[in-house]
C-alpha cells in the first residue's frame, strides 16, 4: 500500500475579482474551496490513476472534515489524526495583482503525533511506500521526520521524501528511497549555485552518498533528471503545453514516479512518467487526470546519461 502523509493541509478559498481596493468593502465574481497539502495531491493524482492508497495525516475542525470527506467521496481511504483546532484556511485572490494570504495552521500535540507513529509503526510492512510530502505543522519539528524515516527503515517500507533543505538533510541517514529537490533547493543544499548538467549530477550524488537511494532534480522547463542506485544517470525533457498552475505540479511528479516503479521495478520508464503526471497537473485548474497523462506520456523522452561523454 501506499501511504501519503500530509502534516499541515489546507483548504484554499480562491476568490476572483477584477480588482481589490483595500480598506474598502469588495465584492467577488466566483469562488471555490480546493483541499491542498502535498501529500493530498499526492494521494488525488494516485487516485485518478487507479493507484490505491491511503492519505493519513491531520486534520481538525470542520474544514478537516471537509478535506476527509472530499477525499473519501472519490474512493480515498482516510486515517486522518484529529487534532483540537481546525485545519488551515488560506485565502488566494485572483485579481489584478494575485495575493495569496496563507494561515500557520493548527498546531499538533506531541501526543497526536505519538498517535500517527503508533498507527504507522502497528501498519507498516517492506511491502508499503511512504510518501511524506511538505513541510511541518506548528508543534512539530524535525525530529517527527526522523521519527517517521526511522521507523520506515525499520520497518523497510520505501521512503519518499519532498520537503524543504533543512528536515530533507536531518533524514537522509535513514536511506529514503526517493528525495526531490528542484535544482534551486539542490544548490541550497550545499551552498552553491547549481546550473550546469554536471553540477546536478555531481550534487545529487552528494546525496547519495549521504544516504538517499534514488535523487529525482527537477529543473523546470529544463526537465528532470534521475540519479538511480543502480549507479545510472537520466535526463527527461518536458512537453509541450501551456502552464496554467504549477500548485501541485511537483507533487504530482513524485506520485507518478511511485506508481510506475511500483508497477514495472524500471527506473526509466518511472522517471518518464513522472515527468508527464508533473506536466499534466501544471497544464490543468487542478490535479491531472490519467487521460492528460496518457497524452503527454508520448511527447516525454528518458535518455541515459553516460558520464564523460
Amino acid at each position: 500500500m501506499i501511504y501519503t502523509i500530509t502534516f499541515n493541509p489546507a483548504i484554499d478559498l480562491v476568490m476572483k475579482t477584477p480588482h481589490v481596493a483595500l480598506g474598502d468593502l469588495n465584492r467577488v465574481d466566483s469562488q471555490h474551496f480546493v483541499i491542498g497539502g502535498k501529500g493530498i495531491n499526492a494521494s488525488v493524482l494516485l487516485n485518478g490513476l487507479g493507484v490505491d492508497n491511503v492519505a493519513t495525516g491531520f486534520i481538525g475542525g470542520f474544514t478537516g472534515q471537509h478535506i476527509k470527506q472530499t477525499l473519501e467521496e472519490t474512493g480515498i481511504k482516510t486515517e486522518f489524526i484529529e487534532v483540537e483546532h481546525p485545519t488551515r484556511m488560506n485565502v488566494k485572490l485572483k485579481s489584478d495583482l494575485e495575493t495569496e494570504i496563507n494561515a500557520p495552521g493548527a498546531e499538533v500535540s506531541s501526543d497526536e503525533f505519538k498517535q500517527l507513529l503508533d498507527n504507522l509503526e502497528q501498519t507498516l510492512t517492506a511491502q508499503d511506500t511512504v510518501l511524506l510530502m511538505g513541510n511541518a505543522a506548528p508543534g512539530l519539528d524535525e525530529t517527527a521526520y526522523q521519527l517517521i524515516a526511522k521507523l520506515c527503515q525499520e520497518k523497510q517500507a520505501r521512503l519518499v521524501l519532498d520537503t524543504n533543505r533543512d528536515l530533507l538533510t536531518r533524514c537522509l541517514a535513514y536511506e529514503p528511497f526517493v528525495i526531490k529537490p528542484n535544482h534551486h533547493e539542490l544548490g541550497d543544499i550545499f551552498g552553491v549555485e547549481v546550473t550546469k548538467e554536471e553540477e546536478i549530477i555531481y550534487y545529487a550524488k552528494q546525496l547519495q552518498q549521504q544516504g538517499a537511494q534514488n535523487v529525482i532534480v527537477s529543473c523546470g522547463g529544463d526537465g528532470a533528471y534521475l540519479i538511480s542506485q543502480e549507479g545510472k544517470v537520466y535526463q527527461s525533457n518536458v512537453p509541450i503545453g501551456t502552464v496554467v498552475n504549477s500548485v501541485g505540479a511537483g507533487d504530482s511528479m513524485v506520485a507518478g514516479f511511485v506508481a510506475r516503479y511500483l508497477e514495472t521495478k524500471d527506473f526509466q520508464q518511472a522517471l518518464q512518467y513522472g515527468a508527464a503526471t508533473g506536466s499534466a497537473t501544471a497544464f490543468s485548474v487542478g490535479i491531472a487526470d490519467k487521460a492528460l497523462v496518457e497524452t503527454l506520456l508520448e511527447q516525454i523522452e528518458v535518455k541515459e546519461i553516460k558520464e564523460g561523454d
